[in-house]
């Protein structure tokens, strides 16, 4: 059995980590005890992969409607309204 260490998603940090429970959906969370936030190895939801919010940004940014990114992208529209708020601010 190999254990693999966990960081943190927020500070990096890999030796304060411990398990913290799980999700309602039954995926491992985890707690950083150096920054005290809560995380999950791998995010299962589409509007927070940093990837997709760059993609949001950059269609927005040429010109497509909110409706059309929140097709082709496969996350919701007020996902893409609220990225959007935040380039207008």
């Amino acid at each position: 059995m190999v254990l693999e260490a966990v960081s943190c998603k927020h500070c990096g940090q890999t030796q304060h980590v411990k398990r913290y429970g799980t999700t309602r959906a039954g995926t491992q969370r985890y707690r950083c005890f150096d920054c005290g936030r809560t995380f999950v190895q791998t995010y299962t939801h589409k509007a927070r992969d940093p990837s997709v919010k760059e993609q949001i940004t950059q269609m927005v940014l040429n010109g497509a409607g909110i409706r059309d990114t929140a097709r082709i992208l496969g996350v919701n529209r007020n996902t893409v309204s609220a990225q959007f708020k935040k380039l207008a601010s």
